[in-house]
């Protein structure tokens, strides 16, 4: 047994040594670590809903201390982990400044962030007839926490901040289910109802009061290749979907040429390629629905029909 372990040994050794890009040795001190990213967005989300998170406060009058200290907080979790983002820690001169720089415009950016969010509250109170209250959206409707830390990791990603937004939008998938990439753009009163499987690609585009179900899909549906048949990074990749539009569960919508025009509704398990103009509904025709009255066990084994 003990020589099997260091022969395994030895050959994973072998395979850190190898050249391929992912072997960091020193990961810890060169790239950013998940779990203060982690507990970054779990901060935020304090910032953004105070109370809601199960920090009380003792009275209405701590708020003003309490927000300074997450702030405070918040720029100690982040700041190392920016410095690794960037490249340098520990950090020279320019990255340490670098760093205050984002960071400080992104604390700034935090109060807008939060109105946008209120709309998105009250989108989900208007579009769901089984929301009761805001606060039962802020506590239990997943797809608020998804959406809120990607408008924050939005705004990081067009900071050109490397990996850092993909780790909080990642943190907000593992915990919702709902997967929408840093790079999507979206708009005011944004609702995602349910939400489980619902995933939106880096370059999707979309506009005030869209809504979606659960099992929806903003994809590319090819990739351009170079001369040695690599695929080429960036372009627009992902569908546009135009203010007011309402995508039905399990529908996938492709392609970056795609755009779903004003006002049109996406049925359930619409599979769709090309764009629509506005005011549009898409469905596919439906198939004819049979009703049959069971037999009863003693007419199957008798061969009777109730006919």
């Amino acid at each position: 047994m003990e020589a099997s372990r260091r022969t395994g040994a030895e050959e994973l050794l072998q395979t850190y040594a190898e050249d391929g890009g992912i072997n960091y040795l020193a990961a810890a001190a060169i790239l950013p670590s998940r779990a203060a990213v982690d507990d970054a967005c779990a901060e935020l989300m304090s910032l953004m809903f105070p109370g809601f998170r199960g920090e009380p406060l003792v009275r209405s009058g701590d708020l003003p201390e309490v927000t300074v200290a997450r702030l405070r907080h918040l720029q100690t979790l982040l700041k190392p982990e920016f410095c690794k983002s960037l490249g340098q820690f520990p950090p020279d001169t320019a990255t340490e400044t670098r760093a205050d720089e984002l960071l400080s415009a992104f604390i700034a950016q935090l109060p807008a962030l939060r109105k946008m969010l209120w709309t998105d509250i009250d989108a989900a109170y208007e579009g769901d007839p089984a929301a009761k209250s805001y606060e039962e959206i802020i506590l239990a409707y997943p797809a608020l926490e998804a959406i809120a830390i990607q408008r924050m990791a939005h705004e990081l990603y067009l900071k050109n901040l490397p990996l850092i937004p993909r780790i909080m939008t990642e943190w907000a998938h593992s915990r919702t289910g709902i997967d929408i990439h840093p790079g999507a753009t979206i708009g005011s009163h944004f609702f995602v109802d349910h939400g489980t499987g619902v995933v939106i690609g880096e370059t999707t585009v979309i506009g005030s009061r869209v809504k979606l179900y659960h099992g929806v899909t903003l994809g590319a549906r090819s990739f351009e290749k170079d001369n040695e048949g690599k695929i080429r990074k960036g372009g627009k990749r992902h569908p546009t979907l135009e203010d007011d539009v309402t995508i039905y569960p399990n529908s996938t919508v492709l392609g970056g040429r795609t755009v779903i025009g004003a006002r049109s509704t996406i049925g359930g398990n619409v599979f769709l390629v090309q764009s629509v103009p506005p005011d549009s509904l898409v469905s596919y025709e439906e198939t004819q629905l049979h009703i049959l009255a069971k037999r009863s066990r003693a007419d199957r084994e008798t061969g009777h029909s109730h006919a």
